[in-house]
């Protein structure tokens, strides 16, 4: 039911938030309620300190592959980046920063793991870990997509003898100097490990299931000049983030949702460049070469990662494995290759979004119920009933080829319009309109018909059944949906 109800003059009604996760969007979501006029609101984050994956992710050679004055708040540039790419530990630094310097932190609750959220009575009633509550009238779960560790269904796994390091669990306690190396995959995370640690280990073979297409990246650092003009001159800064926003849009993310179009052409011919210059044994380099144009999977920038598997100390083991025992990894060819430390670049469950908590919407409906084929939601934000309940950075969105903090920044301002209608009294409750999810999820499927993603390889782009499920249309095109909601999509009580 949706009502007509206008706000009394002068009258707002009193909310409180519960944000779940102080990662990047938490932290963002905080920051923008204060600046928006709300002051109740409690963050609760499972971990003993803020950050999402940039704190969990510690491994060798860590870095992010969106340019360092995009991936950064748009109000809190940093003029003292040291590279083009930033590494995680900068970036894990700089959102501290920032969390200090809007007075953030203090208003995180550490150790505290949301386990359940239903919805009664018009609000939000949460229950924790440790068996404490709370309550709101709004949730914002900025609970992340590279959250939760994917681990490898490969038999003897458990039997291993060495040390197993997951690259989102990395161990600093276990020695790799010297020793001999395995890594399982063949994922952003696996090619930054290989070329941090080939140099020091005196053995390193990386387990290949599926070839990667690599895109050269060069990662200068700026000058000390550069980063002096960044602070006396903010406009240069601000310019600067503008043209690599318009860029990487233009020539890397509006490119890959069509298969056809001539950037994403020249991509897939920079990434053959790339191969055929730099691995010189013809048989290393058909190993390495993907039978899957260049995007079909997430796209990889190394500047050294071919360099990295030719060293002599290093082998791609393109057999497949069969089991894992105490002393190594055994393939299909029969070989055992011993290892003292065995590294698991194997990705993360980024079907889970919330998950596991357990999400009770209205009228006793679960969330795990709803989403029992797979995880939607109307512009990646809401789910039918399940009001006043919003995600940042949630399913069908724009991950995997934009910036995911223009992403939130966009999310957030789109909600707090939601919220302000809530504030003013036209309604209590707000939550996407099922004609309106169905109408968005069949437009969606069309469009993923197009993209890079669907033109024949797997990845954790796509759903059980196929289909894409990030955001299959340009980065304006987002920003335009952005700009205001739609309120006739939606179902306000």
């Amino acid at each position: 039911m949706t009502t007509s109800a206008s706000p009394s003059a002068g009258s707002e009604r009193p909310c409180r938030f519960i944000i779940i996760g102080a990662g990047m969007s938490g932290i963002l979501a905080a920051i923008e309620l204060r600046k928006a006029g709300f002051h109740d609101f409690t963050i609760y984050e499972r971990a003993d300190r803020l950050g999402g994956t940039w704190r969990d992710n510690t491994y060798p050679g860590l870095a992010c592959d969106v340019p360092s004055h995009l991936y950064c708040y748009s109000f809190a540039p940093n003029p003292d980046w040291s590279h083009r790419f930033a590494s995680g530990a900068e970036i894990q630094s700089y959102f501290e920063a920032v969390a200090r310097r809007f007075g953030i932190d203090r208003l995180i609750r550490y150790g505290k793991e949301v386990r359940r959220c239903t919805f009664a009575d018009g609000r939000w009633k949460i229950e924790l870990a440790d068996g404490s509550g709370d309550a709101g009238d709004f949730v914002i779960a900025a609970t992340g997509v590279l959250r939760d560790p994917a681990y490898p269904d490969i038999p003897g796994l458990e039997t291993f003898a060495g040390p197993t390091l997951h690259t989102a669990r990395w161990d600093h306690g276990v020695a790799t100097a010297g020793r001999r190396i395995g890594v399982i995959g063949t994922g952003s995370s696996a090619i930054q490990v290989v070329s941090a640690l080939v140099h020091e280990v005196s053995e390193l073979a990386l387990f290949q299931r599926t070839p990667q297409w690599i895109m050269a990246q060069d990662n200068p650092a700026y000058t000390p000049v550069e980063q002096a003009e960044f602070r006396t001159q903010p406009e240069k800064m601000a310019a600067l983030r503008a043209d690599i926003s318009r860029a990487f849009a233009d020539g890397f993310s509006n490119a890959v949702i069509d298969a056809d179009s001539p950037q994403l052409q020249a991509i897939h011919d920079a990434c053959v460049a790339n191969l055929e210059t730099s691995v010189r044994d013809p048989e290393l380099r058909e190993r390495l070469r993907p039978s899957y144009r260049a995007g079909c999977k997430r796209l990889i920038m190394s500047a050294d990662f071919y360099e990295a598997i030719q060293r002599p100390n290093a082998r791609l083991v393109t057999a497949a494995i069969t089991g894992i025992e105490p002393a190594g990894v055994r393939t299909q060819d029969g070989r055992l290759h011993p290892l003292d430390v065995l590294v698991l670049a194997t990705g993360y469950q980024v079907d889970r979004f919330v998950r596991p908590i357990e999400v009770v919407g209205r009228n006793g409906v679960a969330l795990d119920e709803v989403w029992k084929d797979g995880p939607f939601a109307y512009l990646a934000i809401s789910v039918p009933a399940f009001p006043n309940f919003f995600m940042l950075n949630g399913p069908n969105g724009p991950v995997g080829n934009f910036s995911l903090i223009e992403v939130a920044e966009l999310q957030i301002g789109y909600i707090l319009q939601l919220v302000e209608h809530v504030r003013r009294g036209a309604y209590r409750e707000v939550s996407a309109a099922p004609a309106a999810m169905e109408r968005f999820a069949a437009d969606r499927r069309e469009a993923a018909r197009t993209t890079i993603w669907q033109s024949g390889c797997r990845s954790w782009y796509l759903d059980p059944g196929g289909v894409p499920i990030a955001w299959p249309w340009t980065f304006d095109r987002f920003r335009e949906e952005m700009r205001a909601p739609q309120l006739a999509d939606y179902e306000r009580r």
